[in-house]
């Protein structure tokens, strides 16, 4: 028995060791059960949340609007944001910003900077020396990066969709344009951190354009590839995508659909809103014509004359889309003079000739990208606001010779529901239809080095390498490895794009620098030093280019390995203790669990690249070469690799998990048997040879960013407290602004229900004339010292208020809930008497009820009675405007009680069984004829004596005399509710009388 208990408590600890992580996970998930996304335009956001019972809606803002204007008003001590900031950019202009995504990720020297200035000359932008970056420096208290703008503005989306879905949320998918570089993306991963949120990742938003129309069109997708072009002019900038949908084969899942990103083409600056600027300058230089004899000064240099002429602009753009012409009118633009005149559509198409021209330039680039013709496009399909202009679409149409454009998505939701969709997907607390997303890399990537070569001998010379690491339009996420294999030393090597030569110049220079990060590693010649007799393996670099586009470098490591003899050592009490766990849930320990669990230091040789293509330069030197893993058609997170990609540091990693080696593994024929004895000593020896083993050396690595330095961690810590303090100071003013309007509210509606009849009924005209009085009081105190009072001075106000008022507000409300009370308690009353009435009327056989029991329930109704009429008596003696003694919860109280006693009673009632029957005095019972079968004895029906088998029952027989019979009786069943009731009318002490065949 004990050594049964033994063997049982490693299966126990190992259950409860299964609950304890199933509960951790549980306790994780509690946190994150619902996500959002944010679709970041240029002009707008939308926010979408995905909660259980919520699936994929889109969330309404402070103004019930399903998009938010991506501007935030920033002032000395109040913060606006969407729709309240847009209004306040015609007031303070200089204080609004807009566009500002425009700046992330770029230098100051960026032409986009310039840019920047140019249209929107009223914001004040200051030079950060240390990271090269500009700022916005609103007041000389007040000054900004791009980042800590658009973490405010995260932060108030997540606001907005906690507000919806009445829960925190902490994880959240967030669009970024796809022509965004590394410098850019980091940027917007940096702000998301400041704001707190976790970010499952950054999604293209042609991508997750792509998914939503995927997702509900899943039917329509098949094994033949569909080809389908996604047009997306937005207000900053225009993405032309072509996209690949089919079904594949995946692992998990078995056929799924699946989305491809073929290819992409883009314009930065082609969008609604450079249109809107040729409209605001249009605008300008006729006001100024109008006013042009009167010496007045130039609309252009008034900021907020400026910022009323676009957003007249944005309006006419889009009248303009649906009409042939319109009347713009301003009233009050500058110095009171009103502004009006007509604007054709004709106008704005010649004003935006050459922007029309650029049109097609993104269609191109997508088709030169995917190596593929117009005729191959299935369908051209319009997404973003700016494609509602009648130019765009035509110009469009002849680009793309079709014969209509798709309009059969919401160009608006479309990006916000597929990037929702993905949170979903990546989020633990949900389980949605897999749907494979493969996107792609625009930018390629390379890895550069130099090392000395001998071409002659005695004659070294310097020879500078490139490898590929991530080609043009490859798939992400993936991971891949980079080995070299002639360094015995420190040496440094550097990351860089690769060809960018299908941008055009002035692409190029908005792109920044093409140079990503210097990699200096040391501790390499250490590495050799300690193993000398061990043959190197090379020197690897692990990167990853994870979901959202950016790359990092996981590790480098120096790889040796040599051959070793096993001799037969004895397993470890943890290797036996791990072997045991393991069995609990794999059902015994199989041949196959025993490779894939005890395989430590399986080498194999390393191979060429998968994946990746090397440069001409590259076969000379086949053992310098990228190792990446073979496409996997798996949707984020990114796949492990396989095969060569998997990292060597990663198989040598195995060996702290007290792993055997690999000559421990059983042979192919099963030698250790289903039980796992090994086999004998002598043949373990011969069976056993020289293995690989394999050892990693973590090499030390510092990283120079060479195209945008990242925030310090301290900077980051910095800035994010900022913020935080921001959203507190903004929190204490609203509960502020909150007390004040109570104390204002509760004022004004006291004062006016001092003249209502119901509260004059029940208050003197002194006691209405002394609230009056502290309410008129207080009333002056708030208009003329309200605004410098604080929170808490306002709070102890209105509970000043409350207390004086608690009254009169009580007389008032206990009188308008008498009349229903009352009228409760008289039916429970009279309820109650009736079944007390009912219950003592039950036969004393039949009796379920006890005296006691009904005893007390007498006492209650009679105690509430008596205490309801005294109560209410009393009540009528005393004047209204005295606090009452018949009070409602008093009331309650009562009918509780009674309906208590009455409840128990009831539900006695309604589970007691029937008392047994009391035999007669002889004891002699009725049984069946001896000849009669045992059907025939279930079924039979024993009539009263002396009566036929036909006759018929009456509803009540009489008392009779014993031995006559009753006429007109039918037979009963027996044991029935009719025998029972016969068998209740028999006379006491007589006996019942019997059929001869039955005695």
């Amino acid at each position: 028995m004990a050594a049964t208990v033994r063997r049982q408590r490693p299966r126990r600890l190992a259950c409860w060791a299964l609950m304890a992580v199933l509960l951790a996970d549980l306790l994780a998930l509690s946190d994150t059960l619902a996500v959002m996304s944010v679709d970041l335009g240029s002009e707008s956001m939308k926010v979408a949340i995905v909660k259980p019972g919520v699936p994929m809606e889109i969330v309404l803002n402070k103004e019930s609007r399903r998009k938010t204007p991506v501007t935030v008003t920033l002032k000395e001590n109040e913060r606006f944001f969407g729709d309240s900031a847009a209004s306040m950019a015609i007031k303070n202009p200089k204080a609004t910003l807009r566009y500002f995504q425009h700046l992330l990720g770029k230098q100051e020297n960026n032409p986009h900077v310039a840019l920047y200035r140019a249209r929107f000359p009223e914001h004040e932008l200051g030079f950060d020396p240390q990271r090269q970056t500009v700022y916005f420096q609103i007041s000389p208290q007040l000054q900004f990066s791009p980042e800590e703008v658009l973490s405010m503005l995260l932060n108030y989306s997540r606001s907005l969709a906690e507000d919806f879905a009445e829960q925190p949320i902490k994880d959240a998918v967030i669009t970024v344009p796809a022509f965004f570089n590394q410098a850019e993306r980091r940027a917007v991963l940096q702000a998301a951190r400041m704001a707190g949120l976790k970010v499952l990742q950054l999604i293209n938003d042609n991508t997750a354009t792509a998914l939503s129309y995927g997702v509900f069109r899943r039917k329509d997708i098949n094994s033949t590839a569909q080809n389908i072009m996604f047009y997306d002019m937005g207000a900053g900038s225009t993405v032309c995508t072509i996209v690949t949908y089919q079904t594949v084969k995946t692992k998990d899942a078995g056929m799924q659909p699946q989305l491809q990103i073929r290819g992409v083409g883009f314009d930065r600056t082609l969008g609604g809103l450079e249109m809107e600027l040729r409209l605001r300058e249009h605008l300008a230089g006729i006001f100024n014509e109008q006013r042009k004899g009167q010496r007045a000064k130039d609309v252009r240099e008034n900021p907020r004359a400026m910022a009323k002429l676009l957003r007249e602009a944005n309006r006419l753009k889009t009248i303009l889309s649906a009409n042939a012409d319109h009347m713009a009118q301003i009233e009050g633009l500058m110095d009171d003079v009103d502004f009006k005149t007509k604007v054709t559509r004709a106008e704005f198409e010649e004003l935006c000739a050459d922007l029309f021209e650029r049109v097609p330039g993104p269609v191109q680039q997508a088709l030169q990208s995917a190596e593929m013709k117009l005729d191959e496009i299935e369908q051209v399909i319009l997404v973003g606001g700016a494609t509602r202009v009648p130019k765009v679409q035509e110009v469009l149409l002849k680009a793309v010779g079709k014969e209509e454009l798709g309009k059969n998505i919401n160009a608006d939701e479309a990006a916000a529901m597929g990037a929702v969709y993905q949170a979903a997907a990546l989020s633990k607390a949900f389980k949605v239809k897999p749907f494979v997303v493969r996107d792609a890399a625009i930018y390629p990537i390379l890895v550069e080095f130099t090392r000395e070569v001998e071409e002659e001998p005695g004659v070294r010379s310097l020879k500078h390498n490139k490898r590929v690491l991530f080609c043009r339009m490859g798939p992400y996420p993936q991971r891949k490895v980079i080995t070299f294999n002639r360094y015995n030393h420190d040496f440094n090597f550097h990351i860089n794009y690769g060809d960018l030569g299908f941008l055009g110049p002035e692409d190029l220079r908005v792109f920044g620098s093409q140079n990503l990060t210097t990699v200096k590693l040391k501790g390499v010649g250490e590495s050799f030093k300690k193993y000398p007799d061990y043959e190197s393996k090379g020197i690897k670099a692990h990167f990853n280019l994870d979901e959202s586009g950016v790359l990092s470098l996981d590790r480098v490591e120096s790889v040796f390995e040599t051959l070793v003899e096993d001799s037969p050592e004895e397993e470890s009490t943890l290797t036996k203790l791990g072997n045991t766990i393991s069995s609990l849930f794999g059902g015994g320990t199989t041949q196959d669990t025993k490779e894939n669990g005890t395989d430590t230091v399986q080498e194999e040789e390393e191979g060429p690249a998968e994946g990746s293509k090397a440069e001409p330069g590259e076969q000379a030197e086949p053992r310098e070469e990228a190792e990446a893993p073979t496409d996997d058609t798996s949707p984020p997170p990114p796949p492990e690799p396989k095969g060569d990609a998997a990292s060597e540091g990663e198989k040598a990693a195995e060996k702290d998990k007290g792993e055997k080696p690999e000559a421990q593994k059983p042979n192919e024929k099963g030698e250790a048997g289903a039980e796992g004895v090994p086999p004998a000593p002598e043949e373990e020896k011969k069976q056993k040879p020289a293995r690989k083993q394999r050892m990693v050396e973590e090499i030390g690595v510092e990283l120079v960013v060479l195209d945008l330095p990242d925030l310090r961690q301290d900077e980051l810590a910095r800035s994010a407290q900022k913020l935080q303090d921001l959203t507190l100071r903004d929190l204490e003013k609203q509960e502020r602004e909150k007390a004040a309007n109570s104390l204002e509210a509760f004022i004004f509606e006291t004062q006016d229900k001092l003249y209502q009849p119901e509260y004059q009924e029940v208050s003197t005209e002194e006691q209405r004339e002394d609230i009056s009085g502290r309410l008129h009081a207080a009333s002056t105190w708030l208009e003329d010292e309200g605004f410098g009072a604080t929170t808490v001075m306002l709070k102890e106000k209105l509970a000043e208020l409350r207390k004086l008022c608690q009254g009169l507000f009580f007389r008032v409300e206990e009188r308008k809930k008498w009349p229903e009370r009352l009228s409760a308690l008289d039916n429970l009353l009279n309820h109650s008497s009736m079944f007390l009435t009912g219950a003592r009327l039950i036969p004393e056989m039949d009796q379920i009820f006890t005296e006691v029991e009904m005893t007390t329930l007498e006492k209650v109704i009679n105690e509430t009675w008596a205490w309801k009429n005294a109560t209410v008596a009393e009540q009528a003696k005393l004047p209204a405007t005295e606090k009452p003694v018949l009070l409602s919860k008093d009331i309650e109280a009562k009918m509780m009680a009674l309906d208590r006693e009455v409840q128990y009673l009831l539900n006695k009632a309604k589970f007691a069984k029937p008392r047994p029957r009391p035999k007669d005095k002889n004891g002699t019972r009725a049984e069946p004829p001896l000849n009669a079968s045992a059907s025939d004895q279930g079924d039979k029906v024993i009539p009263p004596a002396g009566q036929t088998e036909d006759a018929k029952p009456i509803s009540e027989p009489e008392q009779e005399t014993p031995g006559s019979e009753p006429a007109d009786s039918e037979p009963l069943e027996l044991g029935g509710p009719a025998a029972e009731s016969e068998q209740k009318e028999q006379p006491t002490g007589q006996k019942p009388t019997l059929k001869n065949d039955e005695l």
